[in-house]
């Protein structure tokens, strides 16, 4: 089967159809995952993908083949800003839990079923996560959340994925599976600036299809320390059950066009505590949602979008 997750053609057996019409930002020109070319390593099993992971360096193109079973990969070195180290796996390859920590780096076409929460793990500044999918992530730790993707750090890109199946498993208590989250809470999981999440497909997530807290959130969990802000957030396709399907609690400059919300929800979008500087325009809202936009009173200084039809 093929699924189109945003402009991307993914070849998956996980299903899915049409959202977003964002050029790719990288990959091939019909937003397809990007070939198995020019590959510095052809890995086909984990012990080859953690040797080159270990090895790799600035430009190294790390090319997965076939099934990895779920192996949980980990990248801990950098690229630089014209030659990221780049991970493909041409839209067939499958593994488990990806985690990043470094710089300039790119994931592409790779696929998870059932990896353990949260799919990816990004940690670092110019990381690229695109045409990938995550499907069914497993909480194997209590008090863990269900995740698709965790993110911290500045210009990251989250483009043209399919996450689904993001459930509350297990019963536990406090467990919150959503697809995308990030928040700052220590010197590691610190705040982030620049952010593009487009033409994304979220698919049966059992809470928010993003929750994005920084570090003053009303969780009063955070460092304190900077800000979190300039999250453009575009054309993706969110069927959810929380309350909302976009949650922003302490994060500056948030831009959101172009989104379909479908879930039988309370609000599309919510923004709290000092949230300012919104902007909101070009969505498409499901009737089964209360209202698209809940705001507090903290968050409207320089918002500019649909009146608010109640609190966040």
């Amino acid at each position: 089967m093929v699924v189109l997750a945003g402009s991307y053609l993914i070849a998956s057996q996980f299903g899915g159809g049409p959202t977003g019409t964002r050029t790719p930002a990288g990959g091939s020109p019909n937003g397809q995952p990007e070939a198995l070319s020019n590959c510095t390593a052809n890995v086909v099993d984990a012990s080859g993908a953690r040797q080159a992971l270990e090895a790799a360096k600035p430009g190294d193109r790390i090319c997965l083949n076939g099934d990895l079973g779920n192996e949980e990969l980990q990248l801990r070195r950098s690229g630089v800003e014209k030659q990221p180290i780049t991970i493909l796996g041409g839209g067939t390859a499958t593994t488990g839990q990806i985690t990043v920590r470094g710089d300039h780096v790119v994931v592409d076409g790779v696929r998870m079923s059932k990896p353990r929460s949260p799919g990816f793990m990004l940690i670092g500044n110019d990381i690229t996560v695109r045409a990938n999918v995550v499907d069914s992530p497993q909480v194997v730790k209590k008090g863990d959340d269900g995740d698709g993707i965790r993110f911290f750090g500045n210009d990251i890109k989250i483009v043209h994925n399919l996450i689904r199946n993001v459930v509350n498993l297990n019963g536990q208590d406090g467990n919150h599976a959503d697809a995308i989250q990030t928040y700052a809470t220590s010197d590691e999981n610190g705040p982030s600036q620049r952010v593009l999440i487009d033409g994304n497909r979220f698919e049966e997530i059992d809470n928010m299809c993003m929750i994005a807290e920084g570090p003053d959130s009303e969780a009063g969990d955070g460092t304190g320390d900077g800000k979190s802000g300039q999250f453009t957030i575009t054309n993706n396709y969110c069927d959810n059950g929380a309350g909302q399907a976009f949650f922003f609690d302490d994060i500056s400059d948030v831009t959101l066009t172009g989104n379909e919300v479908v879930g039988k929800i309370d609000k599309a979008f919510s923004l709290q505590n000092d949230s300012t500087g919104a902007t909101i325009r070009d969505n498409k809202i499901s009737p089964k949602v209360g209202y698209e936009v809940g705001m507090d009173d903290s968050s409207e200084d320089g918002y500019n979008g649909p009146k608010p039809g109640g609190g966040p």
